[in-house]
């Protein structure tokens, strides 16, 4: 009989908060990032694909998740997997093994992480894998060394034949590597799982221009032409980067933090969201990066606290990782015995607000123009991208249904 293991991605912390106004210096090492843009294209490819595949799921449901935390555990399994399993996830990754070799891609993840860990005052992203074996588990000592060389893996002995002390041995241990924002990751464990590997990304950034808490207030947001709920709405008129898709009927407000992280708020014509959603792509979001330009606005955003978890075995098998989760899986490369694939969890907690002293400082050197700027406002449903300008990583996407679900 096949072992069991359960794939966790753990993730994220996404903590926006804006107290810090200045713009930070940046001082880094000399770091060869060849491989890192060969496998850019790959990440936001699984960014697109992930967000279609969800959005057409879901209904009320806001959607959060995080490509890079996906596209990094998915990654790790192919240093395990052999034969059809293994192609399949290279192939569901777009990878193409005549413009990159394997090795290229572990070496421009462990890039890309080192790229986009080196924290700043106001700008801090922690990544990481854990991996929890089963005591009387012995891994291929080739998995070991990779696993640590290009992931900086954590490997921890776990009793998973005891569940319950299982399961609060791995959410103790996400809990403080998320700053205590995911407290349960993983329950209901089989007694027969071989091992867990978990990712966690932990995001906090500051806004480079912050939101002064003067200006926030209650308003309508119209989830649908049946639904109205009340939000904090978040006001600040200043110079934006913004653009009009006329082709996708969508308005693109780009703010920055300090650091090298952007987020794109998009916000679609209420009849055309669906239209949104199905076509969101890599050209999609190279255009609004290219024609974003800088202007004054008036932008309206609601402050939220959303979260998603999700079983991912479904989301993989439509982009054609299926053999893993059943008795044909090939992991030998983990063990050198005939284990399979369970279930993989992806938990993301998405926080978006304007908190902080400085902001009224801030907010003051941003005069009002004389003319009346346009205005943005996002009192329905948008969707939310932040990526890393540095590495050119997309680290969360998001839509934002409902933003007073949890």
């Amino acid at each position: 009989m096949n072992r069991i293991i359960h794939l966790s991605l753990a993730l994220i912390v996404f903590s926006l908060v804006s107290h810090g106004h200045h713009d930070v210096d940046h001082h880094h090492d000399h770091h060869d990032t060849k491989a890192s843009i060969k496998i850019q294209h790959n990440i936001v490819h699984l960014a697109t694909e992930f967000y279609k595949i969800l959005a057409a799921r879901s209904h009320e449901e806001n959607i959060v998740f995080s490509p890079c935390s996906i596209f990094t555990l998915l990654s790790v399994l192919l240093l395990g997997t052999k034969s059809k399993t293994h192609a399949e996830i290279l192939n569901g990754l777009d990878f193409n093994l005549t413009y990159i070799q394997e090795d290229e891609i572990h070496h421009g993840i462990h890039e890309l992480h080192h790229l986009l860990t080196q924290s700043e005052k106001d700008y801090k992203i922690d990544i990481g894998q854990g991996l929890f074996l089963k005591e009387d588990i012995q891994p291929l000592q080739t998995f070991i060394d990779k696993i640590k060389e290009f992931y900086d893996a954590e490997i921890q002995a776990t009793k998973f034949q005891e569940p319950r002390e299982a399961e609060k041995q791995i959410n103790d241990y996400i809990k403080e590597k998320t700053h205590g924002k995911i407290a349960e990751l993983v329950k209901d464990l089989d007694p027969d799982t071989a091992f867990v590997l978990t990712n966690y990304v932990f995001f906090k950034g500051n806004w480079k221009s912050p939101f002064d808490p003067k200006f926030t207030w209650e308003e309508d947001f119209f989830v649908d032409h049946n639904t109205t709920v009340k939000v904090q709405m978040m006001h600040r008129t200043g110079w934006f980067k913004y653009y009009f898709d006329r082709q996708l009927s969508c308005t693109v407000v780009q703010l920055d933090y300090n650091g090298t992280a952007t987020t794109f708020f998009v916000l679609p014509d209420p009849k055309k969201e669906k239209e949104l959603d199905e076509h969101l792509s890599i050209a999609t979001l190279k255009k609004w990066a290219a024609n974003a330009e800088r202007g004054r606005a008036t932008v309206s955003i609601p402050k939220f606290s959303i979260s998603a978890t999700y079983s991912l075995k479904e989301p993989l098998s439509q982009i054609g990782i299926t053999e893993i989760f059943t008795d044909h899986a090939n992991l030998t490369g983990v063990t050198g015995h005939p284990l399979k694939l369970s279930k993989v969890t992806h938990k993301a907690v998405l926080t978006v607000d304007e908190t902080g002293a400085e902001a009224a400082g801030a907010t003051a050197a941003e005069a009002v123009p004389m003319s009346l700027p346009p205005e943005y406002k996002f009192n329905y449903p948008f969707l939310f991208l932040t990526f890393d300008r540095k590495a050119n990583a997309t680290l969360f996407v998001a839509k934002i249904k409902n933003p007073t679900l949890p």
